[in-house]
């Protein structure tokens, strides 16, 4: 089993890098998750991640990737809500690596 480590705490993720509890997610936890895809987290990854968990609460389910560029241009405007945008964001696909550092499961829909 994979984990990682925040102040002295191990943090189980699954083969595949996501929590494996929703409720261990934390910022550190994201920041961490973020570096281990090699993404250094601005206050634009952390707009979609706040809209990531948004959608998780409202729709119980991780977004794929043509309702996550719906609900993120709804929310914050057509210029934002292109999938252009969001790889530039969380590459090489956001709904996946974006779910992963907001702490949510995995898209059902992505390999």
């Amino acid at each position: 089993m994979r984990s990682i480590l925040i102040d002295d705490r191990e943090i189980p993720l699954d083969k595949e890098g996501f929590l494996r509890e929703l409720d261990d997610w934390t910022p550190v936890v994201a920041e961490q998750l973020a570096r281990a895809e090699g993404i250094e987290l601005t206050d634009a990854h952390w707009e979609i991640i706040e809209l990531l968990q948004q959608f998780y609460r409202e729709f119980e389910l991780s977004p794929a990737m043509r309702p996550l560029v719906k609900y993120i241009g709804q929310h914050l405007g057509a210029e934002k809500g292109r999938s252009i945008y969001l790889m530039q964001l969380f590459p090489p696909s956001p709904a996946k690596i974006g779910s992963k550092i907001a702490g949510l499961p995995k898209p059902t829909n992505c390999l």
